[in-house]
C-alpha cells in the first residue's frame, strides 16, 4: 500500500530542482548514471537514503559480504550530503559537554568524544583507501570570537581539547589573526584546533557511492519509497516502479525524513535549514586584501556563520536560519545571508555571489545524535540527527549501522543510543524554531 509522504517543510524543500543552485554541482564534470528500481527484487539489507549515512552503511555491509540494496529518492549526494560546507571536524551534537555529562556521565562523554575523533579518522581512511579525489585541504578549523566575552570560553576550550585529545590548540589574538590572513569580523580572537579538514562534499558523496558499488552494493536512484510493510519477518518496500523485499532495513534519511514512512519517526526529528553562498572566483589581489587562510572557520554565535576559502579561489559563506522553504522565503534568506557576508567581509562587498542554496540538517529533542532501532520494527535500524555537523559523524554512523546488522564492528556510543524522544506539538513542531531563533539572536548580540 503506497502513502503520500508527510514532511515538515513546504514542497520546494524536497523538489528535485531544489539543489540546482548548489555550487558543488558545477565541480563534477560528469555525473554518474544511476538506474532506477523497475521490478521486484530481494536482498539481505535494504537502505533508504543515499547520503553519507546510507552510502557508508552500504559500503561497509558490501565489504562484509552482505547483499545490500540502497534506494534513493533522487540521486546519491542529492540532499544535505551534497550541499553542506564540507567541514570534516569534531561535532554532531547541539547539547554541550556539560549537558551530556550531566545526562550520561563523564565516561559516556569521553566515549562520545572519541567517536567524533574516530569519525574524522574514518573519512580520512576512506578517501585514501578508495582514492576519492575530493579537493581536501585545511589543517583543522578556527573558532572565532565575535564578542570579547567569548575569549575566556575559547581559552577554556583549548585546555579541554588538550586534555581530551592531546591537541596543541593555539589561541590567537587579533594581531595573530591579521598576520595569518584571517581578516574580517570584527573578530576579537580565535582558537585554532588542528584536527579535521575540509573537502568537496559532493565529490566525497559520489566517491562513497562508487566505492559501495565496486564492493557489490546495488544503488537505485529516482526510486522513492512510498510504502513500507512487513510480512513474516521481512520488510517490503514499494517504489513507484518496483518493489524490494529485505530481511533487514536501514532508514538513513536524516533531515529529509517523513513522519509516516516509517510511522515511528513521526515527531522524533526536526529538520532545520542551513544556507550557503559561494562567490565568483576571487583575484589574487582580492584574496590578499581579505580572508586568505585555508582553514575551516566558524564563529561563536548560536546561529553561527561558517566559511572557508576554497582551493579554486572562491569563498564559501554559510549560516543557519530560515523557517520556511517556499520561493519568497528563499529570496529573503538569500538577501539576509548576503547582508551578513558584506557586514563581516566589507572588503568584498563588491564581489558577486552567484551561487546560493539551502539544505536540511536535523535536530533531535535531546540535541544528541541517535543510532538504534526503529521502534518495534523487527531488524530495522536508523541513524539520525547530526545537528548540522554530519560529514564525519554520518559516515561513522553508517559504519556503526553496518555493525548493528552484522553483529560486528565498534559499539554504538551510549550518548547516541537514545531514546529518540518526540518533540511536543507533533506536525507543528517547526514552531519551536521561530522562538529558538529569536532567543538565539538576542543571546548572540
Amino acid at each position: 500500500m503506497s502513502e503520500r509522504l508527510k514532511r515538515l517543510y513546504e514542497p520546494e524543500a524536497y523538489a528535485a530542482q531544489s539543489d540546482l543552485g548548489t555550487y558543488w554541482r558545477s565541480t563534477v564534470a560528469v555525473e554518474p548514471e544511476w538506474s532506477s528500481l523497475t521490478s521486484g527484487i530481494s536482498c539481505e539489507v535494504a537502505i533508504i537514503g543515499g547520503g553519507y549515512t546510507g552510502l557508508s552503511a552500504a559500503l561497509h555491509l558490501a565489504e562484509a559480504g552482505v547483499d545490500v540494496v540502497l534506494l534513493e529518492a533522487e540521486a546519491p549526494g542529492w540532499g544535505a550530503s551534497g550541499r553542506n560546507g564540507g567541514f570534516v571536524c569534531l561535532g554532531g551534537a547541539k547539547a554541550s559537554d556539560r549537558q551530556i555529562q550531566a545526562r550520561y556521565g563523564a565516561s559516556a562523554l569521553s566515549e562520545f568524544r572519541q567517536a567524533q575523533r574516530s569519525a574524522i579518522d574514518l573519512v580520512d581512511a576512506l578517501l585514501d583507501a578508495h582514492e576519492i579525489d575530493a579537493d581536501r585541504h585545511s589543517d583543522g578549523e578556527v573558532i572565532l570570537a565575535h564578542r570579547p566575552r567569548d575569549l575566556e570560553g575559547l581559552k577554556a576550550e583549548a585546555e579541554h581539547l588538550g586534555a581530551v585529545y592531546s591537541l596543541g590548540s593555539t589561541y590567537l589574538d587579533q594581531t595573530d589573526l591579521a598576520a595569518r590572513g584571517m581578516v574580517g569580523g570584527p573578530f576579537h580572537g580565535a582558537l585554532h584546533v588542528p584536527l579535521g579538514f575540509a573537502l568537496n562534499p559532493r565529490k566525497y558523496a559520489l566517491g562513497l557511492a562508487g566505492a559501495a558499488q565496486a564492493a557489490g552494493a546495488r544503488i537505485a536512484a529516482r526510486s522513492p519509497v512510498i510504502g513500507i510493510s512487513g510480512v513474516t519477518g521481512k520488510h517490503y518496500l514499494q517504489t513507484p516502479n518496483g518493489a524490494l523485499t529485505a530481511k533487514s532495513l536501514i532508514v538513513a534519511t536524516n533531515g529529509y525524513s517523513s513522519d509516516n514512512l516509517p510511522g515511528w519517526l513521526s515527531g522524533r526529528y526536526l529538520p532545520v535549514q542551513s544556507n550557503i553562498i559561494v562567490t565568483r572566483q576571487l583575484t589574487q589581489a582580492e584574496i590578499g586584501e581579505g580572508w586568505r587562510s585555508d582553514l575551516m572557520a566558524y564563529d561563536t554565535r548560536n546561529l553561527l556563520h561558517y566559511f572557508r576559502l576554497l582551493p579554486e579561489g572562491r569563498f564559501l559563506f554559510g549560516m543557519r536560519g530560515g523557517i520556511r522553504a517556499d520561493a519568497s522565503a528563499q529570496r529573503a534568506m538569500r538577501r539576509n545571508i548576503r547582508a551578513d557576508f558584506e557586514s563581516m567581509f566589507p572588503i568584498w562587498a563588491h564581489v558577486e555571489t552567484p551561487h546560493f542554496w539551502s539544505g536540511l540538517a536535523c535536530l533531535s529533542r535531546d540535541l544528541t545524535p541517535y543510532i538504534g532501532p526503529l521502534g518495534d520494527l523487527e531488524n530495522a535500524h536508523t541513524a539520525i540527527a547530526y545537528h548540522g555537523n554530519g560529514v564525519a559523524l554520518a559516515t561513522y554512523s553508517g559504519k556503526l549501522l553496518a555493525g548493528r546488522v552484522t553483529g560486528q564492528g565498534p559499539p554504538v556510543p551510549e550518548v547516541m543510543q537514545g531514546p529518540l524522544r518526540r518533540f511536543p506539538l507533533g506536525r507543528w513542531r517547526r514552531t519551536f524554531l521561530r522562538a529558538a531563533y529569536r532567543w538565539y539572536r538576542v543571546r548572540d548580540r
